[in-house]
């Protein structure tokens, strides 16, 4: 029996079952791929980019990483970065809806805080007009008209639904405004002479 078991023919096909074994258990993650690219397209379709990001930027993360892992034939390692990448995806949209309303209702906030400060300001205009250069008063007016017709703006993104994109409009609008305030405002007798 043992004889039988020498025999080429057998040897030929125990080496071909075991590459067949092989090579089936050495194949790329293609559909986990495909899975992990769909799963981060939806996301960012219901702007997960936006309001989801850490999620977001980790699904990203993990998709490359599955790339990477595939160059390198590590498959298995490469199915693993890939499911990964899909979860994360798959994870951070339901966390957009919570997000954009809370950045939407943080967005209606600033524009309170801005609309506060161009007040401020324009109170401080006024009561230091005499003192400013007719042209920097006049100036300083036209920037907050400007100002105003920017925050008219911006309120029509936060209805629709451009929260983020008024955020960021709203905080670099309220830091024009206090730097503009901070310029025209003099400083007390004590700090000028150190100057």
């Amino acid at each position: 029996m043992l004889k039988k078991l020498n025999h080429p023919i057998f040897a030929v096909l125990i080496l071909m079952v075991s590459i067949t074994i092989f090579s089936s258990c050495a194949k790329p993650p293609t559909e986990e791929l495909a899975q992990a690219e769909k799963a981060i397209d939806e996301a960012k379709q219901k702007e997960a980019d936006l309001y989801a990001q850490d999620l977001f930027l980790k699904a990203q993360d993990s998709l490359k990483k599955a790339k990477d892992l595939v160059t390198a034939k590590k498959y298995a390692e490469a199915k693993k970065a890939a499911e990964e990448a899909a979860n994360f995806a798959k994870q951070a949209i339901p966390l957009v809806e919570q997000n954009k309303a809370k950045v939407k209702a943080e967005s209606e906030q600033q524009v309170q805080d801005v609309q506060k400060a161009l007040e401020e300001l324009r109170a401080h205009v006024a009561k230091s007009g005499k003192l400013m250069a007719p042209n920097e008063a006049k100036s300083v007016n036209e920037m907050i008209k400007k100002w105003e017709t920017d925050l008219a703006s911006i309120k029509e993104m936060i209805q629709g639904q451009k929260a983020q994109e008024a955020s960021d409009q709203l905080k670099a609008m309220k830091e024009n405004i206090l730097k503009q305030k901070e310029r025209l405002t003099p400083l007390p007798p004590e700090k000028a002479k150190d100057k």
